[in-house]
């Protein structure tokens, strides 16, 4: 009987101290996971995020903007991804394009006022689109936050700015409906949709007026936390000052319609982009201004104006 009681006592003792151990391993665990090494993913219940795109020391990564300063991440917004621990103040790193995206979509004339002032300019008569009508950009004209616009050497003086909100695919996407449109979308973020109008005017197609390289500055990061595009107000201004104001969302057709009518043709995938018009008309650019467009709640992309050379 004494030799059972030690037993059981010898027992209880290795049951206590592997119940320990085990605890231990949960708070090891646990403060792995808090530290940012497990596999995240945007679409399951996490948090808000801003992410860019940065070069620091030759390598060129994503990263989480966290007030002045960047997280590394290795990984990419659309997969998985880890944090790395590498923390960069934002002055010290170089702002890439927020994403390169696979099919870069464009939205034209869907602001009543930008339609009309245009049309005025080129002599013709104004035409309210009276369905959605979507077109494309080339990869080649995109630059980020903080590289200059390059006016070509054979350009008239009628190189323009046009402020946009940017939407991200995070989802692969088909055959949407307008209430189910924003569940593919990862955020949002901002372009300028840079125009040389005389060409715009001239030549069939918008392969130089629009894409010609520079002409599509774009950034400075991806906004995931915006809870109300209503409340989105875009400023334009050209060296400090404000040329153009205006309620992002007062669209003739809202980014909803839009991501619900290219889905019943065209399947939507991750790292895919819309740019969506803008309102207002904008003043002639010329080397040395600097024109800074910014969205409420996304943040401002700025980018000087130089001469070809």
């Amino acid at each position: 009987m004494a030799t059972l009681a030690v037993s059981e006592r010898a027992l209880c003792l290795m049951l206590i101290s592997i119940s320990d151990e085990v605890e231990k391993s949960i708070d090891y665990v646990g403060s792995i996971m808090s530290a940012g090494y497990q596999k995240e993913n945007k679409y399951e219940g996490q948090p808000p995020m801003r992410w860019m795109r940065f070069t620091v020391a030759g390598e060129t990564s994503y990263g989480l903007v966290e007030g002045d300063q960047v997280e590394g991440v290795s990984g990419t917004p659309f997969g998985d991804y880890r944090r790395t621990g590498k923390r960069y103040a934002l002055d010290d790193v170089k702002f890439e394009i927020p994403l390169e995206p696979k099919t870069f979509y464009a939205v034209g004339f869907n602001y009543p006022e930008h339609v009309i002032k245009i049309s005025k300019q080129q002599g013709i008569e104004p035409n309210l689109p009276t369905q959605p009508d979507v077109g494309y950009r080339a990869n080649n004209a995109l630059i980020p936050h903080g590289e200059a616009i390059v006016i070509p050497k054979d350009a008239t003086e009628q190189v323009q700015y046009e402020g946009e909100i940017a939407v991200v695919i995070g989802k692969t996407a088909k055959y949407l409906s307008e209430d189910e449109a924003l569940s593919c979308v990862l955020g949002y973020t901002i372009g300028n949709d840079v125009s040389e109008r005389s060409w715009q005017k001239s030549d069939r197609t918008l392969w130089r007026a629009k894409n010609t390289d520079t002409f599509a500055p774009m950034g400075p990061w991806i906004e995931t936390d915006v809870p109300d595009l209503d409340a989105l107000e875009t400023t334009v201004r050209v060296n400090g000052e404000v040329h153009s104001q205006f309620r992002t969302n007062a669209m003739l057709f809202g980014i909803e319609r839009y991501i619900s009518t290219i889905s019943q043709y065209i399947t939507l995938h991750p790292g895919d982009m819309i740019w969506m018009g803008t309102d207002g008309t904008s003043p002639n650019l010329k080397a040395g201004d600097s024109v800074e467009i910014e969205i409420s709640g996304i943040g401002v992309l700025r980018n000087p104006v130089v001469d070809e050379t």
